[in-house]
């Protein structure tokens, strides 16, 4: 009996509809409608493979979005723990059953399309961590007893994402969980602690980082020490950017684009290819829809009335803005190249579809804004 009331909702299908954040709802449509006509430019205005296969994914995880958001969030609450262990079983499978590419064992087949369990990682960490926190009192958080287990459920995916290895993918997860213990109430004084060590112990990590990502690195301090080489991507990106000046060159225009001086356009570096033909301004709407993205789902995390969503909101808005900030200063070379796809911009499944399932987790805790979770 309590289990069934549990799931119990008096909110029917037409208040759910009505409960709809119309402003999140209509900024991630046009974003997905951006992305299509961007795919579409990568493959110089004819619709080959990646923009079908774009457009296609897009419409399949919006459904997925809408179905997500019209769940109760107690299902959500109830299933965290769960489903972070799911997702660190296709981690470990990863390592069985993956697939090898470019020197990387990322991806599991499942015949319909390659899954990344990583990128479902960022959001599992999420809402392993507000479980994890919903009941522990501020004051609390950060007595030693309740210190250690997130930092060890924080650290096993991300030691498995390294050893794939995604130097990039595991910082993202290292850098969403550090924001929701932090926003769980963890002292910033610990954080500098912890960074300060990590800083020490710098030299360490670095010898045990392979090859390319030793390039990466010094390419980052000084791209032009091999501008034909590991210095040519981030190169050719600064140059297509610039190029784009303040109103771009225009759609299907760029001679970075277009003569193929930029690679893994349609992937990573989609940004710069936008940059390069709407220039200044252009690139400017784009970040106005992906703050309002950030400002709905810190709003709903606001509103909700229990800390479950809150946190989740609030932690899903400080990993969606590190995701978009990182890409962009990668392209931009203020950071090291990394695997760090632009929010359903950039091509690739996976990085959708986890996308598209913390968005709806968002809508769902606007739905259930007036749940309280047990």
């Amino acid at each position: 009996m309590r289990e069934s009331a549990f799931y119990r909702s008096n909110i029917t299908l037409r208040d759910k509809i009505l409960s709809l954040d119309y402003i999140l709802l209509f900024s991630i449509l046009l974003l997905g409608i951006i992305s299509f006509f961007v795919m579409y430019s990568t493959e110089s205005g004819n619709l080959n493979y990646y923009t079908k296969s774009h457009i296609f994914r897009f419409f399949i995880f919006f459904l997925l979005f809408i179905v997500v958001s019209f769940l109760n969030i107690k299902i959500w609450h109830k299933t965290a723990f769960l489903f972070y262990f799911l997702v660190l079983l296709l981690l470990i499978g990863v390592d069985f059953f993956g697939i090898t590419s470019s020197g990387s064992k990322r991806w599991i087949n499942l015949f319909i399309f390659n899954l990344q369990p990583s990128e479902l990682m960022k959001v599992a960490i999420i809402i392993f961590l507000a479980r994890y926190y919903n009941k522990i009192p501020a004051a609390n958080v950060n007595n030693i007893k309740y210190i250690l287990l997130p930092i060890i459920f924080l650290t096993l995916p991300v030691g498995m994402v390294l050893g794939q290895p995604d130097l990039g993918t595991a910082t993202l997860i290292a850098l969403t969980g550090a924001s929701v213990i932090w926003l769980a109430g963890f002292r910033i004084k610990y954080l500098v602690f912890l960074s300060a060590i990590f800083i020490c112990l710098t030299p360490i990590i670095i010898s045990f980082l392979k090859p390319y990502q030793k390039a990466r690195i010094l390419t980052f301090l000084n791209p032009e020490r091999d501008p034909l080489g590991a210095g040519y991507q981030i190169i050719q990106s600064k140059i297509a950017v610039g190029s784009g000046g303040i109103f771009g060159k225009g759609y299907l225009q760029g001679s970075q684009s277009y003569l193929d001086y930029l690679p893994e356009k349609h992937t990573d570096f989609i940004f710069t290819l936008y940059a390069e033909q709407f220039g200044f301004f252009g690139s400017v709407a784009l970040l106005a829809i992906y703050v309002m993205i950030i400002y709905r789902t810190i709003r709903i995390g606001t509103l909700s009335k229990n800390n479950f969503a809150r946190l989740y909101c609030y932690g899903f808005a400080a990993s969606f803005f590190i995701y978009v900030a990182v890409n962009m200063a990668m392209v931009l070379g203020l950071l090291p190249i990394v695997g760090a796809p632009l929010p359903i911009m950039s091509y690739g499944g996976s990085a959708m579809l986890s996308m598209m399932l913390g968005l709806g987790i968002v809508m769902s805790c606007k739905i259930f804004a007036q749940e309280q979770v047990i």
